[in-house]
């Protein structure tokens, strides 16, 4: 996760789609340990991404801390709000939002708009001056670099001036001065990549998701602003650069006078790689001068990736924007502002593999021949070759292809079906065997184990040869499970488990035969018995003869304890006679 970068991935979120990869135009996704990371060389900040992942794992960076810090600095800092605001903010007037802005802290506010009006005078004039030939609107950050890096030999064509931010940009230094603040609020992830390009004309490029949280962090409420207290835009309003915000709406501000142009328009990146596929012959050109108005974003800006879904690219939307539009062109305007730029290639290739490698690679995932390649598109690559190409660049991961994991799964399953020390069975709604192991069919009769040897008695129905079917009907219905231990089944006896797998599709069974285990337990259970009987005839043959003993002794004692009485009572009566005696002498 590299959060310095206009987009990037939260590892955490990150839920193995793959559909970044789908969507990405620019293969700039690398896939490692199971998450999609944004590999930064290759991307051109479309932030298609962004837009389409469900997970909202993808990631636009958060420059509105940064933010925060320039207005608190001392500058004097102004906003430049991009035309698709209106489609944005639909319920706000565009002055409540400016003086919104402005209690934020903004020293005023200005519309990106002025710089469209100023690149399209200027590409008005350059298209004038040119020769015969093809070229490329420079408007679109996004469009820029993807040129740059996946078509460079168009890189020529690329109208050479500054994209409408940063001529607007230059154009609030030129008005205000050269030390203010200039902060961008749109719906363009590739604004940020110009801000770390030219800092010294754009400070920070700010999403208008990140303008909404501002506002709600300080309890700012454009509606609720009095009229009294709107704020109007600075220098002054814009007037057809409005329309830059719709597919098209560039090439309406540059249709006049423009003798032998063509204009056309496309709009999204898969597009303008079937654009960029070949160069045509100058023969085609002929006299014609072709000039392609070129958006990253399918629609234009209205549909950019922050833009909400119930806004992005409506009719309401398209008639919001057209609505702001005078009709007017740029044709005759006049600036002494210079905003001449030139691009440059940065060639992204994708390394030279070998047709010897890429089918290495295929049979890493199972795919030996022609036929093995399913092209699905589950790993998010069009073709199995596309995703092989990806596994030698490091970009994927085996466990992406799909089929691979399921053969790998099958395996597993199949080894433990096969070596678990029980019948096992797996059924249809219609209780008909869908995968069985040898020893469910060793249960029964030889001509299961027959059939089993040749057939695996896939599609056999289980009434015709099992007797407790009934149980597994009964948890196919309900959809739970059930367990039946000691089940008497013709000569043998078996511990039943019964498991749902799809209610009301398929169940499994475990069946164990304890037939020999259960006889082995009455066999012991009966020398126990045994055992036990013989044991309490031991024990009372030792109480019989412990109570006569008992008995002889106590008798014994008896005379004992009676012949002692006896002598002692003797004893004392001679004892009295002689002491009688004494007494009378």
């Amino acid at each position: 996760m590299n959060i310095h970068s206009p987009v990037y991935t939260t590892e955490n979120a990150c839920q193995d789609c793959y559909k970044c990869i789908r969507h990405c135009p620019c293969r700039a996704i690398r896939i490692d340990n199971g998450r999609a990371g944004v590999i930064q060389e290759l991307c051109v900040a479309c932030g298609m991404c962004v837009r389409i992942c469900p997970a909202k794992a993808k990631k636009i960076r958060p420059d509105l801390p940064r933010t925060k810090f320039l207005l608190n600095s001392g500058k004097k800092v102004y906003a430049s709000l991009a035309p698709s605001f209106i489609s944005y903010f639909k319920r706000y007037k565009p002055e409540a939002l400016a003086a919104a802005l402005v209690r934020l802290g903004f020293a005023g506010v200005s519309e990106t708009a002025l710089g469209a009006q100023i690149v399209s005078a200027e590409t008005a004039k350059f298209l004038n001056n040119a020769k015969t030939g093809i070229y490329l609107s420079s408007a679109c950050p996004a469009t820029v670099d993807y040129i740059r890096k996946y078509a460079p030999s168009y890189v020529k064509n690329i109208i050479p001036v500054l994209s409408p931010l940063l001529s607007h940009a230059k154009f609030l230094r030129r008005v205000f001065g050269e030390d203010i603040g200039v902060v961008f609020f749109g719906p363009c992830v590739a604004k940020k990549n110009e801000a770390d390009r030219h800092p010294e004309l754009l400070d920070l490029a700010v999403s208008f998701n990140d303008l909404v949280q501002f506002l709600a962090a300080e309890n700012i409420d454009p509606e609720a602003i009095n009229p009294q207290d709107y704020v109007p835009m600075l220098p002054q309003n814009a007037e057809e650069g409005k329309i830059y915000a719709v597919e098209g709406g560039m090439n309406d501000t540059l249709r006049g006078r423009q003798d032998g142009v063509r204009f056309f328009t496309v709009s999204g990146l898969r597009n303008l790689e079937r654009l960029f596929r070949d160069v045509p012959d100058p023969a085609q050109i002929g006299n014609s001068k072709v000039f392609v108005e070129c958006l990253a974003c399918y629609g234009g800006c209205i549909n950019g990736p922050v833009m909400p879904n119930e806004n992005a690219g409506t009719l309401s939307s398209i008639v919001q924007i057209a609505k702001a539009y005078n009709g007017g062109n740029s044709l005759a305007r006049r600036f002494d502002l210079p905003i001449t730029e030139h691009n440059f290639a940065e060639p992204q290739k994708e390394p030279a593999v070998t047709e010897k490698e890429i089918k290495a690679a295929l049979a890493q995932v199972g795919k030996f021949v022609p036929s093995d390649e399913l092209n699905c598109g589950g790993c998010g690559y069009f073709t199995c070759r596309e995703f092989a190409r990806a596994l030698l660049a490091n970009k994927a991961e085996m466990e992406m292809c799909v089929s691979y994991l399921r053969q790998v799964a099958q395996r597993k399953s199949n080894a433990l079906i096969r070596y678990i020390p029980a019948g096992v069975v797996v059924v249809d709604r219609h209780l008909r065997v869908v995968e069985c192991n040898r020893r469910f069919a060793e249960l029964f009769d030889d001509s299961a184990v027959v059939a089993f040897d040749s057939c695996g008695l896939v599609g056999a129905e289980l009434r015709l040869f099992v007797e407790f079917s009934d149980l597994i009907a009964m948890v196919l219905e309900s959809g739970g499970e059930l367990q039946r231990p000691n089940q008497v089944c013709g000569d043998k006896i078996l511990n039943i488990s019964v498991f749902t797998i799809s209610p009301q599709q398929s169940v499994g069974a475990i069946v164990q035969n304890v037939t020999n285990l259960e006889l082995r337990r009455e066999q012991v259970s009966e020398k126990a018995r045994a055992v036990i009987q013989k044991n309490i005839v031991t024990c009372q043959k030792i109480a019989r003869n412990l109570g006569e003993h008992m008995a002889e002794t106590e008798i014994l004692l008896r005379e004992i304890a009676g012949a002692y009485a006896n002598n002692q009572k003797q004893n004392n009566l001679q004892q009295m006679k002689i002491i009688e005696g004494i007494s009378g002498n």
